[in-house]
């Protein structure tokens, strides 16, 4: 409750009241306890004071009991007798400007961010990546800012990991190793996060967190409550989620030192698993957020069951705590409760130790800022009822309040505009088609060359035939015209035969009658025969001569 300028959060069994300083609400705090000690009682109770005080409130709502803050509380017997306890004045039920947000879009307005601006470190944690894993998604990150692709949803970081696993010889040169082991492992990853729903807190319109620092019309600030019991079945992405809305925060907003309020508050329920099993890099950035988001005029409380859920550099700097009961049934528990006594400044009148076990539901062990920033002394309490409804809402409570929270419009309706996965899918289609055209004209290239060999083959084959049947013809008219001077020839002997022996005979033939002598015929007829055979000789040598020089003529 907002009283006289602070926020009155309990009484102490002396009947004090315990407020927290506007001014130090920004130093973070931590409310923890056992189950069912009155841990979301003092939650709400601090979160309607903020929202009265007119600073925006966010809640991580994990079992569905913090959306009552939308309706005004009911009266009941035991409410009157704590309202008595505390001598309340002028109490009131009532209700507070609320909006109901859910990853999934099932109970509230989609809450959803970009895969960039998850960014690699949370994305593998989302994925539970190796380190060798998470380095070749870093490299698929850095690639894509290299060349302008946008890494809006799932889709398109898939679509990346593949361009980085097909050019993983090129680029390895410059960014080292690619595994393709790697990279099918972060694949089946992203798989299994759709599977779980993942693909519905990636993608735009991207949720800006200066939306959740609005005030109403009245001037009390919205309560923001992020309906995680889905989600929180999913504890790594319950954890990475509230991871990135710090780190948006860190980013986003401007160094605004010292307030007289904080800017917004964060109230994050089973904080514990946002350390569980985070690398050591990461624990480094939560730690760095948180230390230094205060100076941007943000609070950070955290709800687990033990101080001790949390790593000792983060629970040094939450300034403002309530601790509810805990248990020591064992000497592991037992140890909690040391360790969660020694975290508070002792106060002489009780001991702390004992108390912690002593503590029934709705008491709780306070200790907040004073106006030095010094921790005061640790106090007994009683806490303040909360003013709005104790429990969950109906549907119809809940769509209502949808409806009319001004907020829905800007939200609900996906919007899916090119990023890598189109720009990579347009390119992968280029290069098919190029392909396809290289291979068309490679084809056609070759049925061309296929063709040109054919008719010069057929060319060929038809200047054989063709040198054939010249041959065959030159052949036939050499034979022919052989034939022809073969006869010529024989003609022209008998002919030169004939002239010559007749030229002889008339010339130099000798007689051979019978009124020679014996003798006398003898030797005419063997010089006759001399004769013949020398115009013989003549007549061959005449015609050889005659033929050979009609040859040579050719």
């Amino acid at each position: 409750m907002f009283q006289d300028g602070k926020l009155w959060a309990a009484n102490s069994v002396k009947g004090e009241k315990i407020a927290i300083e506007p001014g130090k609400a920004n130093r973070h705090g931590l409310i923890a306890g056992a189950t069912g000690t009155g841990k979301t009682i003092t939650l709400k109770v601090l979160a309607e004071s903020f929202s009265d005080m007119g600073v925006p409130v966010f809640l991580a709502d994990v079992k569905g009991d913090l959306a009552g803050m939308v309706a005004p509380g009911r009266d009941s017997e035991d409410m009157q007798r704590r309202i008595q306890r505390f001598g309340i004045q002028g109490w009131k039920y009532q209700s507070y400007p609320t909006r109901f947000w859910d990853v999934y879009g099932e109970g509230g307005h989609p809450v959803r961010t970009t895969v960039s601006e998850m960014g690699p470190l949370l994305m593998a944690r989302v994925l539970g990546l190796n380190e060798t894993q998470t380095g070749v998604l870093n490299i698929a990150f850095r690639v894509a800012d290299e060349n302008g692709l946008l890494l809006l949803d799932l889709k398109d970081l898939k679509a990346m990991l593949r361009f980085v696993s097909e050019n993983a010889k090129a680029l390895s040169l410059e960014y080292g190793n690619i595994a393709p082991q790697s990279v099918s492992a972060i694949i089946r990853g992203l798989v299994a996060l759709e599977d779980q729903g993942g693909e519905l807190f990636f993608g735009e319109p991207a949720f800006e967190v200066t939306d959740w620092m609005q005030k109403s019309f009245d001037g009390r600030g919205w309560i923001n409550v992020l309906h995680c019991v889905k989600l929180f079945q999913n504890p790594t992405l319950y954890s990475t989620f509230l991871l990135w809305m710090l780190s948006e925060l860190y980013e986003n907003l401007p160094e605004a030192g010292d307030l007289e309020k904080p800017k917004i508050v964060f109230f994050f329920d089973e904080a514990h698993l946002l350390f569980s099993d985070a690398p050591k890099v990461l624990l480094q950035k939560i730690e760095l957020i948180v230390r230094l988001v205060r100076s941007k005029g943000v609070g950070v409380y955290f709800i687990t069951q033990s101080p001790t859920d949390l790593p000792g550099d983060i629970l040094a700097q939450l300034g403002n705590r309530v601790q509810h009961a805990l248990r020591a049934y064992t000497p592991a528990e037992q140890k909690k409760v040391k360790a969660a006594a020694e975290t508070f400044r002792p106060n002489p009148e009780f001991k702390t130790l004992d108390a912690i076990t002593e503590l029934g539901t709705g008491e709780a062990l306070v200790s907040f800022l004073d106006t030095d920033g010094s921790p005061r002394p640790v106090e007994r309490c009683f806490i303040l009822p909360p003013q709005s409804r104790m429990g969950s809402i109906d549907e119809e409570e809940r769509r209502s309040a949808l409806r009319e929270d001004g907020i829905g419009s800007r939200y609900d309706t996906p919007v899916d505009r090119e990023s890598a996965y189109e720009i990579l899918a347009a390119r992968a289609e280029e290069q098919l088609e190029e392909q396809e055209r290289l291979e068309a004209e490679k084809a056609a290239e070759k049925e061309n060359a296929a063709a040109q060999k054919a008719a010069e083959k057929e060319a060929a084959a038809a200047q054989k035939a063709a040198d054939r049947e010249a041959a065959a013809a030159q052949k036939a008219a050499d034979a022919k015209k052989q034939k022809a001077m073969k006869k010529a020839e024989t003609i022209t002997r008998r002919a030169a035969n004939s002239a010559t022996t007749s030229v002889i005979s008339s010339t130099i033939r000798r007689p051979t009658g019978s009124n020679l002598s014996i003798g006398k015929r003898a030797a005419n007829s063997a010089f006759n025969s001399l004769v013949g055979s020398v115009g013989r000789e003549i007549s061959s040598s005449l015609v050889r001569g005659i033929f050979g020089t009609l040859s040579r003529r050719k």
